[in-house]
């Protein structure tokens, strides 16, 4: 009896993970289903330019330096959202496919990859940045470099997006 007991245990058990795997996955792509408009999208970059320009408060001939640095923000943005929405669609469709045969399918090769390919574009996008900031920064007095300082880890660790969230957790499922 006790055999029979533990053996329909383990059953419920071993039925109930991948439900619960479901769920899970399910949760998260709900919440990229609420993910901002493009035009929220667009309105945040714009919130972030303003509020950076405005901390700075640059001066006339600091302003002249200033399109670059927007372009390369904007560009970055336009960069991150793309990559967000790359994640979100092959997250619908491990969902579509089903848990048990997206890890059946899962091919590792190909995720290191991806990923490599989304680094690489960060990275790419994050030096753009950096050499459109340069010729304005020579000319920032003591202050203005003491709050774009502190603007820069603000804006740093509110990078990651839902989006690059849900990547980072299918990351550790497929690296399981």
């Amino acid at each position: 009896m006790k055999a029979v007991a533990a053996g329909l245990t383990a059953l419920l058990v071993a039925a109930s993970l991948p439900a619960l795997a479901q769920t899970q996955t399910q949760n998260r792509l709900a919440g990229a289903a609420e993910r901002l408009s493009q035009a929220d999208v667009n309105s945040l970059t714009d919130l972030r330019i303003t509020l950076i320009k405005s901390a700075l408060q640059l001066t006339p001939d600091q302003e002249k330096l200033w399109p670059p640095i927007e372009d390369a923000i904007r560009s970055r943005a336009q960069d991150r959202e793309q990559r967000v929405d790359a994640t979100v669609g092959l997250a619908e469709a491990r969902r579509d496919r089903g848990i048990v045969e997206s890890m059946r399918n899962r091919n590792p090769i190909d995720f290191m990859h991806r990923r490599a390919d989304n680094l690489t574009q960060r990275a790419e996008d994050l030096n753009k940045l950096a050499d459109a900031w340069q010729p304005l920064y020579r000319t920032l007095t003591p202050e203005q470099k003491k709050r774009m300082g502190a603007l820069a880890v603000l804006v740093i660790r509110d990078l990651r997006t839902p989006g690059e969230q849900i990547q980072l957790q299918g990351q550790d499922e497929d690296t399981d």
